[in-house]
């Protein structure tokens, strides 16, 4: 009787699988572009004196905006259809001299200043009438309607989408469907050919299998000494460099209550960084800043600019962050008063230094001017603060070993230098020949 060996299709089928889920896991939604937003209307010219809108902008932002917006309770009340609202000779007057148009009795002015908390007005004796007809014109413009997404066409896409996926997925099931009658044919196929193959007197033998790559790896007692050394010395290094990452959150970032982007403020506003962390000049610690100081600018800022928006941060999310400051605060932007009602901001600490380290900030700020940038990164450039420097004991030694002591400003370490120029031949004075590397300089 003839032998011959044979592979059992049964052997195969992990792979027939592992072929089927490679062929037919992905699957191809087609979907329509969305459709593009239709332009912005142009702004319409308000009726009345026919005023310019594009000068009455400019004007009312380099006049009005401090205290005005548009359509909601700033400092002053919102101005959107003032013109309409007051007579045009009236208007000239208040808006030239409105403490004079109260002092006079007039009935009107008295009771818009009433109405708004006596809130005294600046005067504009300098803006003609042609300027405030031009105001006029700008802030008489009809609210422009948001733009509506398409609301059609975005049904009837996603109604295309829709149906073309259920089309892709009667074609996965028909080929999955194919692909099972594949494999059954195959079972037939081959328990028939073992059939014929025994009737005329063929028997199979099952092929024998080569010893698994691990047994013979086990049976080597060379390699497995080998590999043995090189795991535990590689443990060894892993564990050390884990251990020495202990206590150093570089790369820390934790999320605030309230997002405040140094983007914004110290990027694009270019906002000095003393101006919030005062103390940073006069203590040892930079501190953080009252939310009185942020009231300083954001009780009348209570939106931001839509070209500050980015994809992951939009303006609605910046304004619902201003919103949070108010809350913590007690500020009733609509009434713009104090509630009285205020809430505790748990900020979370993002530089912390060891109980047992001594580091002064003024001693670095303002004594040897170094920038924030030096230990905080590109601080203006950063969305959400995280810790830049590793802080750990190396990092501030090899500072002091580097850094050269500025002495153009400072008559005192210029005497030093000149002392130890003649006693040691110095030629640059750098923090650690100062005594910056003396334990007692950082640890007492």
């Amino acid at each position: 009787m003839k032998k011959v060996n044979f592979i059992h299709l049964r052997s195969k089928l992990p792979l027939l699988l592992l072929v089927f889920l490679l062929t037919f896991s992905t699957t191809i939604y087609s979907q329509d572009a969305p459709a593009e937003a239709p332009t912005e209307a142009s702004a319409e010219t308000a009726a009345g004196a026919g005023g310019d809108v594009a000068a009455g902008e400019t004007l009312f932002k380099s006049n009005c905006a401090a205290c005005h917006k548009l359509d909601k309770k700033a400092v002053g009340p919102a101005l959107r259809g003032v013109g309409e609202k007051y007579d045009r000779d009236w208007l000239y007057k208040w808006i030239h001299n409105s403490q004079a148009l109260i002092a006079s009795g007039d009935a009107q002015a008295v009771k818009i200043f009433e109405e708004n908390n006596k809130a005294v007005m600046t005067a504009f004796p300098a803006l003609s009438e042609t300027d405030i007809d031009n105001i006029l014109a700008y802030v008489d413009q009809p609210k422009a309607e948001p733009v509506a997404t398409a609301g059609a066409e975005t049904a009837s896409s996603n109604a295309g989408n829709d149906g073309g996926s259920v089309s892709n997925t009667l074609v996965i099931a028909a080929l999955a469907l194919i692909f099972l009658l594949l494999v059954i044919m195959l079972f037939l196929v081959t328990n028939t050919l073992k059939r014929i193959a025994e009737a005329n007197g063929v028997v199979y033998e099952e092929k024998e299998k080569r010893t698994p790559v691990w047994k013979a790896f086990v049976q080597n007692q060379f390699l497995v000494l080998v590999l043995s050394i090189f795991l535990l010395l590689s443990a060894g290094y892993f564990a050390y460099g884990y251990l020495m990452q202990v206590g150093v959150d570089q790369g820390y970032a934790p999320v605030q209550p309230i997002h405040y982007s140094h983007r914004i403020h110290a990027g694009d506003n270019q906002i000095d960084c003393n101006y919030c962390h005062s103390s940073a000049r006069k203590s040892k610690h930079s501190g953080i800043p009252s939310l009185n100081v942020c009231m300083n600018c954001h009780k009348n800022i209570s939106e931001v600019a839509p070209e500050t928006a980015t994809e992951e941060y939009s303006k609605e999310f910046y304004d619902g962050e201003i919103a949070k400051l108010y809350k913590a605060v007690g500020w009733d932007p609509a009434e713009q008063k104090y509630t009285g009602k205020t809430e505790p901001v748990k900020w979370v600490r993002i530089h912390n230094l060891p109980d047992f380290v001594y580091f002064n900030h003024s001693q670095h700020v303002t004594v040897a001017g170094v920038a924030c940038q030096t230990c905080h990164g590109e601080i203006q450039e950063m969305e959400v603060v995280e810790q830049f420097a590793p802080l750990t004991m190396g990092w501030c030694i090899n500072c002091h070993r580097e850094t050269n002591v500025n002495l153009a400003t400072n008559e005192y370490y210029a005497k030093i230098h000149e002392e130890l120029s003649k006693k040691y031949g110095v030629e640059k004075l750098t923090i650690a020949e100062m005594g910056g590397l003396e334990c007692g300089k950082c640890h007492y």
